[in-house]
């Protein structure tokens, strides 16, 4: 038997609300990965939609850590990143990827800061030009478009959106210094939603699912973590983005059906099988 592939996945641990490495970590288990974290803050809840979440910076730990790691020989065929506590945190994670890139890894970069608009409460607008030089160290960045636009300096644009705007956006993203980019959140009508894939060596390509109406939490965190667990698992970029499309439309529409606050997060967990037997591991 084959030996596991190894993710170090560097995000934040929020207690309640489904996100980070609350997902990362089932999600990436489930597609057959040895996932290690590196934690960059403690909340008690994600921060979007509550109020008196507690929030504990571990930007002082980080180096030790990985220090440790490397001073242990361990090796990874995927450094991942997601939110960060801190600012600083982006010149320390940036160093965290230099000290573990090797030629046959890879480096996927989740520029989790902003949505609908909008910068997440704990970041700045000025967040932003760190996180566009972060993404310049990665060969895959999965940003949405709110992200897009603050990557690249530009006025956040509400959709539906016209093709060639979206491809436009896509190449202005891999101008930054990455080989492949996939946009989630794009749309060109009101009945589907989806992401645009771009591989510098392939093109542009888009896949879809129909569009279930309101804002779900902890959707990218999900969607990111499905398309690398089908990326390890062999599959193509434009096959990897199908098959997280797939996984976060059905985690989005059981949770729509039962009712649930969609501040809790979404039901990923019933889906599981179904991503596993879509990666062909059942």
């Amino acid at each position: 038997m084959k030996a596991l592939k190894r993710v170090a996945a560097i995000h934040d641990i929020s207690g309640f609300g489904k996100c980070s490495l609350t997902v990362a970590l089932p999600i990436l288990c489930a597609a057959g990965i040895e996932t290690s974290v590196i934690p960059t803050a403690v909340l008690s809840t994600h921060t979007g939609g509550f109020e008196g979440y507690t929030f504990r910076d571990l930007s002082a730990d980080l180096p030790a850590f990985a220090q440790h790691w490397k001073s242990i020989g361990l090796s990874f065929d995927c450094m991942y990143s997601g939110f960060l506590g801190s600012q600083g945190q982006l010149e320390t994670v940036s160093e965290i990827f230099g000290m573990f890139k090797t030629q046959g890894n890879i480096v996927l970069v989740d520029p989790a800061m902003a949505d609908n608009g909008r910068m997440y409460a704990t970041f700045t607008p000025s967040f932003a030009q760190g996180m566009a030089s972060l993404c310049a160290r990665a060969d895959i960045i999965v940003p949405n478009i709110t992200e897009a636009a603050f990557l690249l300096g530009e006025s956040y644009r509400p959709g539906p959106y016209e093709p060639a705007y979206i491809e436009g956006l896509l190449k202005k993203l891999a101008a930054l210094g990455v080989p492949r980019v996939v946009l989630t959140g794009v749309f060109f009508n009101d009945g589907h939603l989806g992401a645009a894939v771009y591989d510098k060596a392939a093109g542009v390509d888009f896949t879809f699912q129909d569009k279930i109406s309101g804002l779900y939490h902890g959707t990218g965190d999900i969607f990111a973590s499905a398309l690398l667990g089908a990326l390890l698992n062999g599959f193509t970029l434009t096959e990897s983005a199908r098959i997280a499309v797939d996984f976060t439309a059905g985690s989005i529409r059981r949770t729509q059906e039962a009712g649930t606050d969609v501040r809790f997060g979404v039901n990923f967990e019933q889906g599981l099988p179904a991503y596993v037997r879509s990666l062909g591991l059942l």
